[in-house]
């Protein structure tokens, strides 16, 4: 057993799965302490490295691409601190730091793990249900559908919609930006008739726009990871664009669709207009923005 404890966290190697531990300390992000303990196969694995330096280090493991679900929703863009798979690693434990880095790329040598992607996650993500309270609303995946309660401070648009519920089977992908606190982040749900809007996030019923508490706000990182565990993997093929010429049904709208769904979308604006929920100024912006997805 290869072991490495720190006020950041703690990372465990048995031969065949590395266990990694967020810390409690107060130093340590929210959404680690949120995500909890995580249990990585040997095979998700593709490198490891210390990076010592004068005051603090840190170990880093890199995964395969496609091998876990968290990855995969996030981009790479997850903050430095919150990142599971990094761990900052006293300068008086860099012994113990480049052990751990050992016995773990040996391993990798003995049992030939591949670097190449995988064909399937290899890690499950968050369980479910899951459930985050951000600055536009609270999301929610029970494993089958997510739902949306909108915020008092969402947008009129939003509120006037109701509970945005979504069915798993109608989703298409996930897209997730973080709130940076210099810029708002958002969480948008794709399905095959929305892949075309191009409403802003704070007028899209089908999105949150991260726009308060960074702290919390990352959180709905969870979700997005949970929702993309249970979508076709990214090396089917599946969610992605598909012309048909192999015989297969389209997986994109055609444009007459597209069409299609954006007159439903004015026809909605111009009843919450009717209905005095949307001012003249916010159905004239409205409906603006919609406008401009038919060119």
């Amino acid at each position: 057993m290869a072991e490495i404890i720190q006020r950041d966290g703690t990372w465990a190697f048995d031969g065949s799965t590395i266990r990694i531990t967020p810390g409690l300390h107060r130093s340590v992000p929210l959404f680690r302490q949120t995500y909890g303990e995580i249990a990585v196969p040997l095979e998700a694995v593709s490198g490891v490295v210390h990076e010592p330096e004068r005051k603090r280090g840190r170990l880093r493991l890199w995964l395969r691409e496609g091998a876990d679900p968290l990855l995969q929703a996030t981009g790479g863009r997850l903050p430095d601190a919150a990142d599971p798979y990094r761990l900052a690693v006293d300068t008086d434990r860099s012994g113990v730091a480049e052990y751990v880095a050992e016995e773990i790329r040996h391993a990798l040598l003995l049992d030939q793990v591949p670097r190449e992607p995988t064909a399937g996650y290899l890690l499950p993500g968050p369980p479910v249900p899951v459930s985050v309270r951000s600055s536009d609303g609270t999301v929610s995946f029970d494993g089958s559908r997510v739902r949306i309660d909108w915020a008092d401070t969402s947008d009129r648009v939003k509120r006037a919609t109701g509970p945005r519920i979504m069915a798993l089977g109608d989703l298409v992908q996930v897209e997730w930006l973080p709130n940076t606190g210099s810029g708002d982040g958002s969480l948008r749900f794709v399905t095959r008739e929305t892949m075309f809007s191009k409403l802003p996030p704070e007028r899209d019923p089908y999105t949150l726009d991260l726009w308060g508490s960074v702290r919390r706000d990352l959180l709905t990182a969870l979700v997005a990871a949970a929702v993309t565990a249970r979508l076709p993997h990214p090396s089917t093929g599946e969610g992605g664009a598909c012309d048909g010429r192999d015989g297969s049904a389209p997986l994109v709208p055609a444009q007459a669709h597209h069409h299609d769904v954006l007159l439903r979308r004015l026809r909605e604006l111009g009843e919450l207009h009717r209905d005095g929920v949307l001012t003249d100024e916010e159905f004239a912006r409205t409906k603006a923005v919609v406008l401009r997805g038919f060119s």
